[in-house]
């Protein structure tokens, strides 16, 4: 359609929807005058909601006023607001149905023993490891599905929690979660198929998997791992049990949480936590997603918040071009990274090739590990700026995104060491 077609229409519809959803922020967070109906806007008013389908009517996300989110449940909106938030008002602020996602399902091409780093050469990892740069201590959490801890390229490198004893059935360190010593896992409706998913594995080995016990070279060799299961076997999860693992990987200590996921909803609960993890200095990688369409137009989330210290993700191809299926935008899709044909770590001590901006994401975020473990003092938008402004950008291969480029870890490095002397 031309500029003065739908499109537009659909463009100023969906800046209302935000404003809106802004308005509702700022009413729940500022108002002096607070009541169950300002921090619980949504209760009685599902019918007018876009997503109305998508709400879980007994679950409910709460941000506290100190930050803090909790997903609690009730029989039903009106009992909870009488037995949960009128008691406590003054220490809620803001509260929201939970809601479901449901993850696009990833193809995946299984082949053992191949050794295939295209996408970590294009982006020039190699010439940043032979500075003995490698990733090390940068802890980096996969939001996602199943990590396959036990693999062997990914063993070596999770993030152990040494507070907690394994499998003793007991909270040692008293985080709430029992028995996190390789991670945990947020998701609350298990899936009835018993064979893990691969995406978290997949994304995990891309980011970090360790070259010396099998044929997949992560980007950061030597970061760190922190599994935090939100998506079930199926592909099924919620914004609450997304929202938990993103505080859960904050507290854990991520310097950079890498999200290979979209498609959520009535987003207050979750742009929140983002910005929570922005003030923590924490980095966040989102992908584009994979529907081949303008996300400054159409908005997709989390990809679109455009969060000071986030970074959304195109997906480039082996010939450096733009793939045909990755979304754009000028605004909201910051760089590209290599997504198509990605040889990386999944469940079964094997290999597989998967294709997606859920395989971009990664990219970056190992880009990130890397080039933050030469320069540990460097803040989020230090590392940010970083990887933007050193992007490869070639005549007549420009990618729809701000940056209209492809990053390059190794130019990205000397742009650091510039910023952070």
């Amino acid at each position: 359609m031309g500029p003065d077609g739908p499109a537009q229409g659909v463009n100023m519809d969906v800046q209302k929807i935000l404003s809106a959803v802004a308005c509702i922020f700022v009413l729940a967070s500022c108002s002096n005058n607070k009541s169950s109906s300002s921090v619980f806007p949504e209760n009685g008013a599902l019918d007018s909601s876009a997503c109305m389908g998508q709400a879980i009517e007994n679950k409910f996300i709460v941000q506290w006023e100190d930050g803090k989110f909790t997903v609690e449940s009730a029989e039903n909106a009106d009992a909870f607001t009488k037995n949960f938030i009128e008691p406590q008002l003054e220490k809620i602020k803001f509260v929201e149905f939970d809601r479901q996602l449901q993850v696009d399902k990833t193809d995946e091409v299984r082949a053992s023993g191949f050794t295939d780093s295209w996408g970590q050469d294009k982006i020039s990892a190699r010439s940043v490891w032979a500075q003995g740069v490698y990733g090390q201590n940068i802890k980096v959490a996969v939001v996602d599905a199943y990590v396959d801890y036990t693999h062997p390229q990914l063993q070596p490198r999770i993030a152990i929690n040494t507070q907690e004893i394994p499998n003793n059935g007991i909270d040692d360190d008293g985080n709430g979660i029992v028995d996190d010593y390789y991670g945990a896992s947020f998701v609350s409706v298990p899936s009835s198929n018993p064979t893990p998913s691969a995406h978290g594995s997949h994304v995990a080995g891309i980011i970090a998997a360790d070259p010396r016990f099998g044929s997949v070279e992560g980007v950061a060799p030597q970061a760190q791992i922190i599994p935090a299961q939100f998506i079930a076997n199926d592909g099924g999860g919620s914004l609450g049990d997304a929202v938990l693992a993103l505080q859960y990987s904050a507290s854990r200590g991520a310097k950079v949480i890498n999200a290979s996921w979209g498609g959520a909803p009535c987003v207050a609960s979750l742009r929140n936590t983002f910005q929570e993890l922005q003030n923590k200095g924490i980095l966040v990688v989102v992908a584009a997603g994979n529907d081949g369409r303008d996300i400054d137009v159409y908005p997709e989330f989390p990809a679109s918040f455009n969060i000071g210290t986030q970074i959304t993700v195109a997906a480039s191809s082996m010939s450096d071009f733009m793939t045909s299926w990755s979304n754009s935008g000028f605004e909201f899709v910051h760089v590209a990274a290599p997504g198509e044909h990605i040889l990386s770590t999944v469940p079964g001590n094997t290999t597989a090739y998967m294709d997606g901006t859920s395989m971009a994401a990664p990219f970056v975020s190992g880009a990130a590990a890397l080039i933050w473990s030469a320069r540990p003092q460097a803040t989020a938008v230090q590392v940010k700026t970083a990887l933007l402004k050193s992007v490869d950008v070639s005549p007549g291969h420009e990618f729809k995104v701000n940056t209209r480029g492809r990053i390059n870890v190794e130019k990205a490095l000397q742009v650091l060491k510039q910023l952070v002397p």
